[in-house]
């Protein structure tokens, strides 16, 4: 996942001072800047530097802004372009405009937080495309996804092109996000896949990353920053265990959802929003209104159009054609060749009951093949995975850490101790590796 050090931004501009406060405003954000006063410079700069966005001075010597704006998308040409004009009207912003730029700043700042805020938008802007990429290429072929779920696969056709809402139910890690992402490729909607688990945000937080916040809206609102919704256009919004969300916020949920707008928090302007909705849950939606802990009005908004998805282990004939694209995937990720299942293996995994559904599945798949010193994923590399009670004999798990540790050893030693590329390489987010590399001690 994009972090702020991942977006890299190239400043241009023959001011010596102008530059090093805009330089020094954007890294104190956190950004990855380069600084470069002359335009020639720039062009050399900006294939090396491949940067995500360009804030470049209207007025230079030798070349102007739209010049090199026009020359360095010949090498980038999907990077976004912020220039800065010291005429501040409405023909220079409109000229701008129509030249290519993405949006423009006057010359004096009016404040660092105009900046920031520009910053900003072009950082979420780029972290969803980059998030929605990722996504597309980790969706499986359809006939994986939807392994023994014929029924369900037509009926996702079916519903995916409508503006309807859709509710799915199902066990965690029975797949619902990738079944919601998979509607959303099918509904061909040209805005971007929002996914929020609405269990692991706090209360408080929830909110703002729904609809977003203006500068100053709440203790620690530095900047304006655009919610969920706003990001999401009009693609989906997919909400995760929306049950647990709390009943102040499912009232005004309800209402974005009956109005098509909203207000971002401590702002009085309007947003209007053509996001099509998906939510799910592991819980009875129903029983919960019963008991008086989910609003009956939001339930039946949501539940226009339920999809229940089966457990695994209401699936087995699917197990192995899942396994095996599992084993295919994690095999080349971690660059081994384990290319087939032991039959042994494969009836066991077919006869378990799989209470951690696909998501169990495959981290049996993936720690056999840490394990595994063949190119047959054998029944005694996933064994601590199939006791009783979903135990393990303690030194099956000492066995396994033990790989995983020297996985993210070995791999952060190959990279000169670079979490990011060693997470790369391992096919995991840095999230995950910071938190192995705390639970394991690794320095």
């Amino acid at each position: 996942m994009m972090n702020k050090q991942d977006f890299r931004i190239l400043v241009v501009d023959d001011d010596r001072s102008f530059l090093a406060l805009i330089t020094k405003i954007l890294a104190d954000e956190g950004y990855t800047v380069k600084g470069v006063g002359d335009p020639n410079e720039a062009l050399l700069a900006a294939r090396q530097f491949i940067p995500h966005l360009v804030v470049t001075d209207l007025k230079m010597p030798g070349m102007d802004g739209v010049a090199l704006m026009h020359k360095i998308r010949e090498d980038v040409p999907f990077c976004s372009f912020v220039l800065i004009t010291a005429y501040a009207t409405v023909d220079t912003a409109v000229a701008a405009m129509k030249s290519g730029a993405s949006d423009y700043i006057t010359k004096p700042l009016k404040s660092p937080d105009e900046l920031r805020t520009l910053a900003q938008k072009f950082y979420d802007i780029e972290k969803m495309t980059s998030e929605k990429e990722v996504l597309a290429e980790d969706m499986p072929p359809m006939e994986v996804l939807f392994a023994g779920m014929d029924g369900i696969m037509q009926t996702a056709r079916e519903v995916a092109p409508l503006d309807t809402t859709v509710m799915l139910y199902g066990e965690t890690g029975s797949g619902k996000s990738l079944i919601a992402n998979a509607m959303h490729v099918l509904s061909g909607r040209p805005g971007l896949f929002v996914d929020i688990n609405c269990a692991v945000i706090p209360e408080n937080l929830l909110e703002s990353e729904l609809f977003g916040y203006e500068k100053g809206a709440f203790t620690g609102a530095g900047s304006t920053k655009k919610g969920k919704f706003e990001l999401a256009g009009d693609g989906t919004i997919f909400l995760d265990e929306v049950s647990e969300m709390s009943p102040s916020l499912q009232a005004k949920f309800l209402k974005v959802l009956q109005d098509k707008k909203f207000e971002r928090l401590g702002s009085l302007n309007t947003i209007k929003t053509d996001a099509r909705i998906i939510a799910a849950t592991n819980r009875d939606l129903k029983a919960l209104v019963e008991e008086k802990k989910f609003r009956e009005d939001l339930y039946y908004r949501l539940n226009v159009f339920p999809i229940s998805i089966p457990p695994l282990r209401q699936r087995r004939d699917a197990i192995e054609t899942i396994a095996m694209y599992l084993l295919k995937r994690i095999s080349a990720r971690l660059g081994k060749n384990v290319v087939s299942i032991s039959a042994d293996l494969t009836e066991r995994m077919k006869a378990h009951s799989w209470p951690g559904n696909v998501r169990e599945l495959q981290n049996v798949i993936e720690r056999g093949i840490i394990v595994s010193r063949s190119d047959v994923l054998a029944q005694h590399d996933a064994i601590a995975d199939f006791t009783s009670a979903s135990g393990a004999a303690s030194s099956d798990i000492v066995d396994i850490k033990t790989a995983e540790r020297t996985a993210i050893e070995n791999a952060l030693s190959r990279t000169s101790g670079s979490r990011k590329e060693a997470a790369a390489m391992l096919g995991i987010s840095l999230r995950a590796l910071q938190y192995k590399i705390k639970e394991y001690g690794i320095r």
